[in-house]
């Protein structure tokens, strides 16, 4: 089957790459005052039957690229705060007095700094992909059973949410970022 479609594909001159075409148009709704503009991008991938077309309304002036990466860039900055609400619950500001609320803001922003710091220089490339609420769930929120014994404290972990060799290199990784003893002059 595929390499009747590699044929087939190669008669018709289908390129083997993916290809991203632009257009921008002026249109009006029905319930619209005015046309307005309307940027198409189109995506053809290989092996695809189908286009994938997206359209943005807008009244930016700027090429029909640039303005698609300019809602792009949006889109991922909602991506983020939709995580943040998600997560860690930011927008959960239940305390009676304003002061209360701005330092339980202020906490929910810090965690999900840490979270990202986590994510981007301690985490693994094999669950480099993980979300704020895998990484919260499967490696935070997890139990364990502390065994102190007469030289060491042991942590027991169940490794049903984290396999031990990926909990140790999340933990190399984050001893790795400790900065150097500094040289003391006596």
């Amino acid at each position: 089957m595929n390499s009747s479609f590699t044929c087939l594909s190669s008669r018709l001159g289908v390129r083997r790459t993916s290809q991203r075409f632009y257009k921008s148009f002026r249109y009006q709704a029905a319930s619209w005052s005015r046309p307005r503009r309307v940027v198409a991008k189109v995506d053809w991938h290989f092996g695809e039957l189908f286009p994938r077309i997206g359209f943005i309304v807008t009244n930016l002036r700027n090429s029909s690229k640039n303005v698609v990466g300019f809602y792009n860039q949006r889109g991922t900055a909602e991506q983020c705060i939709k995580e943040w609400k998600r997560a860690l619950k930011g927008t959960r500001l239940s305390c009676r007095s304003f002061n209360a609320n701005a330092v339980r803001l202020q906490l929910h922003a810090l965690a999900y700094n840490l979270g990202n710091f986590l994510r981007t220089l301690a985490i693994p490339e094999t669950i480099a992909e993980w979300s704020l609420t895998t990484l919260r769930e499967k490696l935070i929120k997890i139990g364990a059973r502390v065994v102190s014994h007469g030289r060491y404290v042991a942590f027991q972990m169940a490794e049903v949410t984290m396999p031990r060799k990926l909990f140790g290199a999340i933990m190399q990784r984050i001893a790795a970022l400790r900065a150097p003893p500094m040289a003391t002059t006596t």
